[in-house]
């Protein structure tokens, strides 16, 4: 059975500054909804309002220099240039990253500072267990935190003047009219 084609698993793998990291586990379900929410809400809304981009979901592979090789779990491209047949080779202009307990560190750190080196222009890090977005803007070459954004799990039970504390809708800095509700991003998580 262990030679059958059908009951082997895909090893996915990104080559970080050189070496190859094997993305191990695969995601929890969670996880998968969340990607799926977010590349749903994008291609949705890129198709409504016209918008000239792209969105990639998890699998597709990213090409930035000779030793790094990513792949985001969610990611939207406007230069069709950059798009191969066999992946994106160029900086993505919005990527998102979900964490999970083996990729948190390499989340926030090397490929944090990966994508701010090759230009990506917005990069969401999301955290399932906390519920939130962290989003960086790129501003003179440098990632910075414009805002993190939270979803408490009690939110509808809270009175209006308690809502306002948080931010939950976040607004897309490549486009002046795409606002992002973190209920559809957090849509049926656990």
């Amino acid at each position: 059975m262990a030679d059958n084609l059908a009951y082997q698993e895909e090893i996915w793998d990104e080559m970080l500054d050189g070496e190859i990291v094997l993305m191990s586990p695969r995601p929890r379900i969670d996880h998968n909804r969340i990607a799926f929410n977010i590349a749903h809400f994008f291609a949705n809304q890129i198709e409504e309002k016209g918008k000239p981009c792209e969105i990639f979901v998890d699998g597709t592979d990213v090409y930035l220099s000779e030793a790094d090789r990513v792949i985001p779990d969610v990611m939207i491209v406007c230069r069709k240039d950059i798009i191969k047949t066999d992946g994106i080779y160029g900086a993505p202009n919005l990527i998102v990253e979900i964490l999970s307990p083996s990729t948190r560190k390499r989340d926030r750190g090397y490929k944090k500072d990966l994508y701010e080196r090759h230009g990506v222009q917005e990069y969401w890090i999301v955290n399932p267990a906390e519920r939130t977005v962290e989003v960086y803007l790129l501003m003179d070459k440098s990632f910075r935190l414009d805002e993190v954004y939270e979803l408490p799990c009690d939110y509808d039970d809270l009175d209006k003047k308690e809502r306002e504390f948080y931010k939950t809708i976040i607004p897309v800095s490549l486009y002046d009219d795409i606002f992002v509700p973190l209920k559809s991003i957090f849509k049926n998580i656990s």
